[in-house]
Parts: C-alpha cells; structure tokens; sequence
C-alpha cells in the first residue's frame, strides 16, 4: 500500500472517529486516555465481537422485515423481526459495556443501523400506501440536510454540536408512531379538521393512532432542525472571525 493511500485511509478513519466520538478520538492520538480498553471511552480496534454481532444482526432482521412487509406474506412476523431489531439497539450496547467490548466498529456501525431501521419502516409503509410520500420524504430529506450540513461544518470545527433535547424527543414519537402505523391498530376516525387527501387522520379518513405521533415527531423534527441549522452559523461565524474555540466542533444530529 502506498503512502499517500495509508495516510488517505488514516484520514478517513480519523475524521469518522471524530464524528462518532470526538473525545474518544482526541485522547486515543495524544495519547492521553487513561480508561481500560473497550470502555467507551476508549474504544477498541476489534470488529469481531458479540456486540457487533448483534447490530449485524438488525440489519439482517430489518431486511426481513422489509420483504415480509411490503409482500404481505406475514404481517406479524414482519412486525416481530422489526420488533426484535429494535429491541437490538439496546441490546448491543448493553453487552458492549458490560463485557468491555466497545469498539469503533460498533461505534459506527450503531447509528448507521438505527437509521436503517427507522428508514425501513418509513419505507415499507410508503410502498404499501400506509404512509403519505411526503412524510417520508421530509424524514429521510431532514437526515440528509443535516448529514449534509455536519460535512460542511468539518471545515470549521470537529467537536460535535450537542445533542438537544428535543432531538431525542423527535426520534421517540417518531419511532412510537412508526411501530404503531405497521400494527395498525388502534385505528380511530379522522377527525375531519382539514380537506386535503394527505393528511390522514386530520381530514375525515380514519388512521391508526400512531399518525398523530408521527405528525408530533415531524413538528419537532422541523424545530431540531431549525436549532441545528442556527447552531451551524454560529460556528461558522466565529470561524469566520477567527475564534480559536471554533476549531473545537462540527455540526451532528444524533435525534
């Protein structure tokens, strides 16, 4: 392998690492981390582990979902595999922290999976008319601003912005009305408050209950965004005016 190909794929590596945890990151180059290796503070190098294996498997287990879902073939064992790869996200790290295991790989790997999950069911109920396109384009097109926005701020600073509040609300609701909305139950009627097609739920169609979460999830999904977004300029304008401390960040939404 060649120099300029190894310090290419250092880069890469590190810049990921730095997206996923700055801290981590910055005292495993100086040098300077004290905690035992495969805490969560100090990460392993490892990629074979069970807690790696676990989130493999709720990629595997999602896209199960996703063909037994959008085929009808059955309903209920869609929703158990969905069920058991959610359930997953808390699994792996559980056993990564307790058996000392936590690596960069999972590190990575988990975030990723999350949002393969929760894309995936935004996906099958949209192939099965379940869930209005837009909702799901305003989901998956709010992930890729901020995706966008995070690659843009590298310029500026490293450190992640922190993560807010409201942020891990919106992935709550929105999760809670996505599982609700693949159940399907309980289905109330519209409450007939608006006269357009693509707002199930508000207009006179009846809907199951877990559209008003997910209306809720998209309401707070819009303000975490705004907050990211100004955040953003913040840090770019205390770059543009030479702040020391702006080379300490970068844009992250983790909710």
């Amino acid at each position: 392998m060649s120099t300029r190909t190894t310090q290419i794929r250092n880069t890469v590596t590190s810049t990921v690492k730095d997206q996923v945890d700055f801290d981590a990151n910055a005292a495993q180059a100086s040098g300077t981390t004290t905690a035992p290796t495969g805490t969560s503070e100090n990460p392993s190098n490892r990629v074979l582990t069970v807690a790696n294996a676990i989130t493999a498997c709720r990629l595997v287990l999602t896209l199960v979902f996703l063909y037994l879902f959008v085929n009808d073939l059955n309903r209920y064992v869609a929703l158990s595999c969905y069920a058991v790869a959610a359930l997953t996200d808390f699994l792996d790290g559980q056993v990564a922290r307790r058996t000392q295991t936590v690596s960069w790989v999972g590190k990575v790997m988990d975030p990723i999976m999350d949002r393969v999950l929760l894309f995936t069911g935004v996906l099958g109920l949209m192939i099965t008319g379940e869930l209005p396109v837009w909702v799901a384009a305003f989901v998956i097109g709010r992930d890729a601003y901020l995706a966008v926005g995070s690659m843009i701020l590298q310029r500026y600073r490293h450190r992640p912005v922190d993560v807010v509040y409201i942020g891990k609300v919106t992935t709550a609701l929105l999760m809670a009305g996505f599982c609700d909305l693949l159940l399907g139950l309980p289905v109330i009627g519209g409450l007939d408050v608006v006269g357009v097609d693509w707002l199930p739920g508000l207009n006179a169609q009846g809907a199951a209950a877990g559209i008003f979460l997910v209306y809720a999830g998209l309401a707070c999904s819009a303000v975490t965004a705004v907050i990211y977004t100004m955040a953003g300029f913040e840090i770019r304008r205390r770059a543009m005016r030479g702040d020391a401390t702006a080379s300490d960040g970068q844009m992250a939404e983790k909710g």
